[in-house]
């Protein structure tokens, strides 16, 4: 079977990619981090171009931004695609916006062809996919899951807000975050599109992925507390200095997730977040805070990575004089992609002309929390030489093109398989 293409408007999404990535801090490229000025501005163009779309737009408790489009046939949960449009810092231009932004142009096009769906359509973005200043990543899409926690909401960024606080300041409504749940069965289907983040597909010449699993993410904040000193006038042996103990923590982290390469179950273990107290060339650290983020198919392996390597390391750190504190901040348990929606990513990609692969991801996303409240697929398209949360990161506007015009025809290929 062949399809004719959607007739989407590739240089009016290409431009609406540029505007939304155009905000950023000016002297660190590409960064927009969830809660800034910058986002909240980024927030309100992209409201307007919901509404332009022909869209119903509403922020739900969590802070989500969502447009919705009505369908023909009353009392059907939504389609629902969406992604994330905050960065990391030095982030990329395209992580997570392309997933927002190809939504609205799907949105566009049906609304310009006078094509009506029986589903409602929704496109969502998500607060806070990346991990935020307050320690904790997808906040908004938790929430749609139910799974933000107390907890979490008391975790406290640099500044001393929690992040009840912030989701207020950005317009949710944290004390009555339970309206932002979404049920099994509240979701008619959801996907994602996105980049890869890695080199598989530019690699083997294909326009687009169809993933099928996505790993899970556990993230422990660990304390080494030692005592800051002058770095001239205190001796070496009677030095307890905070960040000689993190070494020990960083190098071992490597080591133990070398040793899991060749072996059955995919692991990596970054430490990418290091805070010294205080801080200074002259003074011997007297606290280091780090962030042990372990990314694996196999939930055991992956929670029990860190408690293993803390265990392991304790009475050594302890013997310096030093203090070992650790708390989980998050758990993402790995999470299968619905094989029904994955098989219609693949026919629509064919009845399309392009070629595709099933792939896994080893990045997190927001549809792994879609998951719990109906079917579950994701579309990647390729990145330059994989490359991914750095300036360098880049697509084509024809592969963006590409991986719109797939999930277009998903959508519409979805609300016919899920009616019938």
């Amino acid at each position: 079977m062949s399809l004719a293409m959607p007739l989407l408007n590739q240089e009016r999404l290409w431009r609406s990619t540029q505007e939304l990535a155009a905000f950023t801090l000016p002297d660190q490229p590409w960064t927009r981090r969830a809660f800034s000025d910058l986002f909240l501005q980024s927030r309100q163009w992209l409201l307007q171009q919901f509404e332009e779309a022909g869209l119903s737009v509403r922020m739900d408790a969590a802070g989500n931004l969502i447009g919705r489009r009505e369908g023909c046939k009353p009392g059907l949960a939504p389609i629902t695609t969406g992604s994330h449009c905050d960065t990391v810092m030095y982030g990329g231009r395209y992580d997570g916006i392309i997933g927002v932004l190809a939504g609205l142009e799907v949105a566009r096009c049906l609304n310009e062809q006078n094509i009506q769906l029986d589903h409602p359509f929704e496109v969502v973005d998500f607060l806070s996919e990346e991990p935020s200043d307050y320690g904790v990543s997808c906040v908004g899409s938790r929430a749609m899951g139910g799974v933000l926690s107390e907890a979490m909401l008391a975790e406290r960024n640099p500044q001393g807000e929690t992040l009840a606080q912030g989701i207020a300041r950005i317009g949710g409504r944290p004390q009555e975050l339970a309206q932002a749940r979404r049920a099994p069965g509240d979701t008619a289907a959801f996907v994602e599109l996105h980049i890869e983040q890695g080199p598989v597909l530019e690699s083997r010449n294909l326009p687009i992925g169809v993933v099928s699993n996505i790993v899970g993410i556990c993230r422990h904040r660990i304390i080494i507390t030692g005592r800051p000193d002058h770095a001239g006038t205190t001796p070496m042996d009677i030095r307890r200095d905070a960040l000689v103990g993190a070494s020990l923590i960083i190098s071992e982290v490597d080591r133990k997730a070398r040793r899991a390469l060749g072996g059955p179950d995919y692991l990596v273990a970054t430490i990418g977040n290091l805070n010294l107290t205080p801080n200074a060339s002259n003074a011997v650290p007297g606290r280091v805070e780090m962030m042990v983020e372990v990314r694996s198919d196999r939930q055991e392996l992956m929670q029990n990575f860190t408690e293993e390597l803390l265990t392991q390391l304790r009475p050594e750190i302890e013997a310096m004089g030093l203090g070992l504190d650790a708390a989980q901040v998050s758990l993402a348990k790995p999470t299968d992609c619905t094989p029904d929606v994955m098989n219609i990513i693949e026919q629509a990609a064919s009845a399309l002309g392009y070629q595709s692969m099933v792939m896994p991801s080893g990045a997190g996303h927001d549809a792994v929390y879609m998951a719990p409240s109906g079917p579950m697929g994701m579309i990647f398209i390729p990145c330059l030489n994989g490359r991914s949360h750095c300036p360098e990161e880049s697509i084509t506007s024809e592969q963006l093109l590409d991986g719109t015009r797939v999930l277009y025809q998903t959508v519409v290929m979805l609300d016919q398989s899920l009616e019938s």
